[in-house]
């Protein structure tokens, strides 16, 4: 079968093993299941044109390392690999944001911290480094990666972070919607690559609304803030119309939750005034920015209000999403499913989830194959070959698709 995540005239470097933390198991069986999709599809031409050659595991049930990270009474933690990895090409998976995970310490209950996560991933390195061919980590939500620049006297964790992991012996660190991508200048030298959900995002959105219309009298791309003009800015030309931005006015003087907190929302922008407007960014932590925005472009006499981010982390809780979509200043919610959704949020009406597992999948089998991923760091070619479906075809191609 035909596929672009198929490659029929290249080898692995190596024997593939995904080494999947406790805390994106769910996920990373997702995206083992597309791997082993698109080997078996594969296997018969690789055989055909290199019959002599015997490449073992290339075509297996599957991919998953047999690892994990039991701790002690006293929380301490160790990384246990139950099969051999030499000569492997390992992918270590771990999602830093995950919350609902507990150990005990000292008879207490403890819950597992972006901290604890990034431990057990070194962890797992650790017990693999020696022998394995490669390792490469996955790490969608980027560890610390907001703390990214330094202001005044403060620690640079996540340039840290990636140094730590270089010098460990990591060979590529693929993350997703870096807060701030710059942040890779700490290692230079280093595979570092930052994919986007772009068009998840798309496909997403044209399968939910049926009745959109992308064209400048009916849609708008709209910017929270200054930090996310890059990602506004490029879905904005890709889908052919305006883009307007909000920035923030902050009251410096004070510090909340460990931030300046924001005085007022101003906007820069033609009129919102009858549109679908799509705000875009890389998070939702609390919210709080997301919904002014919401609410501002809603009073601005919007016609929907459609929020995408890549990572819905809703550390405030969903209360108050619930009370925004009750008011219509909200009409949903797109985020990928790239961190930790707890069920309370995949039952809300105004929740869709963009599913990455088959972008991952597709990655991760061009690096063992060692092939460029150009097309995959810039799905433009997609995204517009998806919007003429979506003019010509309508609904009715996601539905096939779906």
């Amino acid at each position: 079968m035909a596929n672009s995540y198929v490659f029929n005239d290249s080898l692995p470097v190596a024997p593939l093993k995904i080494a999947a933390l406790e805390s994106i198991t769910s996920f990373a069986q997702k995206v083992n299941d597309h791997v082993v999709k698109f080997r078996r599809n594969d296997t018969e031409e690789l055989i055909r044109r290199q019959a002599d050659l015997h490449y073992r595991g290339y075509d297996v049930d599957s991919y998953l390392l047999k690892c994990r990270c039991p701790r002690f009474g006293s929380g301490e933690a160790k990384a246990i690999v139950n099969e051999s990895v030499r000569g492997a090409d390992i992918f270590a998976m771990v999602d830093v944001t995950n919350h609902s995970l507990t150990y005990k310490i000292g008879g207490h209950t403890n819950y597992m911290s972006p901290d604890d996560h990034y431990q057990d991933l070194k962890r797992i390195i650790g017990a693999c480094q020696a022998t394995a061919h490669r390792v490469n980590v996955i790490m969608p939500f980027l560890y610390e990666s907001r703390q990214h620049k330094r202001t005044n006297r403060e620690s640079l964790d996540c340039a840290m972070a990636l140094q730590e992991l270089i010098n460990m012996g990591v060979s590529n660190i693929i993350t997703f919607d870096a807060h701030d991508p710059r942040v890779q200048n700490a290692i230079p030298l280093s595979g570092f690559d930052n994919f986007m959900p772009t068009y998840q995002f798309v496909k997403a959105l044209f399968r939910h609304d049926k009745d959109l219309k992308i064209d400048k009298d009916h849609l708008m791309i709209i910017s929270p803030d200054e930090g996310a003009m890059n990602r506004a800015v490029y879905l904005a030309n890709i889908l052919g119309v305006d883009m307007g931005m909000f920035y923030k006015r902050r009251d410096y003087s004070k510090i909340v939750n460990g931030r300046n907190p924001i005085v007022a929302h101003e906007f820069l922008g033609t009129s919102v005034e009858g549109k679908t407007v799509l705000i875009i960014d890389d998070m939702i932590s609390s919210g709080e920015s997301m919904l002014d925005t919401a609410r501002e472009l809603k009073e601005r006499k919007a016609s929907k209000v459609i929020v995408c981010c890549t990572f819905g982390l809703f550390t405030s809780g969903l209360e108050k999403f619930d009370e925004f979509y009750e008011k219509a200043y909200i009409d949903y919610v797109i985020t990928t499913n790239l961190s930790y959704r707890p069920e309370a949020l995949l039952k809300r009406s105004w929740y869709i989830e963009a599913d990455m597992s088959k972008y991952v999948a597709a990655i991760i089998n061009s690096f063992n194959h060692d092939v460029p991923i150009g097309q995959a760091l810039s799905p433009t070619e997609k995204i517009q070959k998806l919007i003429r479906k979506y003019h010509s075809d309508g609904y009715e191609y996601f539905e096939v698709i779906r």
